[in-house]
């Protein structure tokens, strides 16, 4: 079994609670709002040649902020990644951002370069980036209403929806999201799932889907934008070959969907080595 050793960073407003496993170059997984749990079987596998670090983002699982009505902006979480690449050591680093986490990668990426070697963003939702951003800002406010009105299963319901990651149904929101890789809750939620799914819907999702990069510091980054080969149509598949096009290269194709490396592990590690081997 892989050996997990996990320590605590100190940042302002908030404590960052990470894993590290394996030897070798470093790997830092980034999820947002996922944390480190959902990057279980990908740290377990990369670790084998690469020290791996997965962390919880603040204000999500065990990375309490102290105010957890603060906003989590991505400048925010950017900075709380570059201060866990400069603790840990050995940057410059790759890192393999999902969703919101590839937002938070590519900000790092542009912020501090110097820290970042390669970036594979995996389907960052860059809604902003889209011909019709504005009708996706509406939506976004109108998923944020829904959950202070109606509460979190209607809420998962519609941003499943909107993201084209299918309806939740009915009697199992929480599991439908859990296959977006997202923290749901359900009837049965413990205080830290509901916690979790409030600080998402309330003070991360607005601030993730609205940030916009600069291509033109991109560019000169080893940026990869990977896309889920069964994603065609979906939101995020949109926002990345947006994203691919502003940077003038071509997107990589990833097996699965949105979280890939859970439902064909072997085949997505196997393409992430690949894709890190000729970057």
């Amino acid at each position: 079994m892989t050996t997990v050793t996990t320590d605590l960073l100190d940042r302002p407003g908030a404590r960052i609670t990470f894993d590290v496993r394996g030897s070798g170059p470093l790997l830092v997984l980034v999820g947002s709002p996922m944390g480190a749990d959902g990057f279980g079987p990908l740290a377990d596998a990369m670790a084998a040649d690469h020290t791996v670090v997965t962390f919880d983002p603040r204000g999500t699982g065990r990375s309490p902020a102290d105010d957890p009505d603060t906003d989590s902006t991505v400048a925010l979480r950017a900075a709380d990644l570059a201060a866990l690449v400069e603790h840990v050591g050995g940057a410059p680093v790759t890192l393999f951002g999902s969703s919101g986490g590839a937002v938070v990668s590519l900000a790092l990426a542009q912020e501090r370069p110097e820290l970042v070697g390669v970036v594979v963003a995996h389907e960052p939702p860059l809604e902003e980036l889209l011909p019709d951003a504005a009708e996706h800002r509406a939506a976004t406010e109108q998923i944020v209403r829904t959950y202070r009105e109606q509460g979190g299963a209607a809420a998962w319901a519609l941003f499943l929806e909107s993201a084209g990651l299918g309806a939740a149904p009915d009697d199992a929101p929480a599991s439908a999201a859990d296959d977006a890789g997202l923290p749901a809750t359900d009837g049965d939620a413990t205080a830290q799932q509901a916690a979790d799914e409030r600080h998402f819907f309330l003070h991360e999702m607005r601030e993730t889907v609205r940030w916009r990069p600069d291509p033109q510091q991109l560019r000169g980054r080893r940026v990869v934008v990977g896309i889920g080969s069964a994603s065609a149509g979906q939101i995020c598949d949109r926002t990345s070959r947006a994203l691919a096009a502003e940077l003038g290269r071509d997107p990589e194709p990833f097996p699965g969907g949105h979280v890939g490396w859970l439902e064909d592990p072997a085949g997505f590690v196997a393409r992430l080595r690949e894709v890190l081997a000729r970057t």
